[in-house]
């Protein structure tokens, strides 16, 4: 029994849920998201929207697992993760955009519009919550936390699009849970962030803080 419907088959719910879960996977890890998409397409696990197709191509796949090798090695190392998720701040957002407008393709522009907000928005949600939550665990003296962290964002990335092709009435409701998480813990961990640096600088806290 195949594990993966036909993408030709697919709905516009189906469809969405592989978009979002591009974005949102392309904030955590960019570069698996490219490589396993495009491998799941050269092993003919999927077939791709057309616009996705060149994911599949032996260059670029080639150039994606070198990459995705790096950053798995890069987020491993405790200060190296942040620098890493501070220049990627730049390329995460807008190829998780273009990676999930690539569902819909040029011949459903305005879905592919709508897909690419949907994309951008969630890639910039999950890289802020990766990206603060890092920072934080590399307050800590020790380097297990670090390392626990990362290998989780491992794993979630092809379980997210696993989940999304095989399973998009399970996958939206766990989306949305993430996405609360996530925003609940960039706006505890910045704040967190901030009294650490403040610490360091030797700044007094604001008037009316709490002691």
């Amino acid at each position: 029994m195949d594990l993966l419907p036909n993408l030709d088959a697919m709905d516009l719910g189906q469809l969405a849920a592989l978009a979002a879960a591009l974005g949102w996977a392309s904030g955590l890890r960019l570069y698996a998201v490219v490589f396993i998409t495009g491998a799941a397409g050269y092993l003919g696990w999927i077939p791709l929207p057309e616009a996705l197709k060149i994911l599949q191509h032996p260059v670029v796949m080639v150039a994606s697992f070198a990459m995705f090798v790096v950053e798995f090695v890069a987020d491993k190392i405790p200060g190296l993760d942040s620098v890493w998720d501070a220049v990627h701040t730049f390329i995460r957002i807008p190829a998780g955009a273009a990676l999930a407008a690539g569902v819909f393709g040029g011949d459903h522009a305005a879905w592919a519009l709508v897909a690419a907000l949907l994309g951008g928005t969630l890639a910039a949600t999950s890289h802020a919550a990766k990206a603060t939550t890092r920072a934080a665990a590399n307050t800590a003296p020790e380097p297990f936390s670090n390392l626990a962290l990362s290998l989780a964002g491992d794993a979630l990335v092809p379980a997210t699009l696993w989940l999304a092709v095989a399973h998009p009435m399970v996958f939206w409701p766990l989306l949305a849970v993430g996405i609360v998480l996530a925003v609940a813990a960039v706006v505890v961990l910045f704040r967190f962030l901030r009294a650490v640096l403040r610490r360091l600088r030797g700044t007094p806290p604001p008037a009316g803080a709490a002691a």
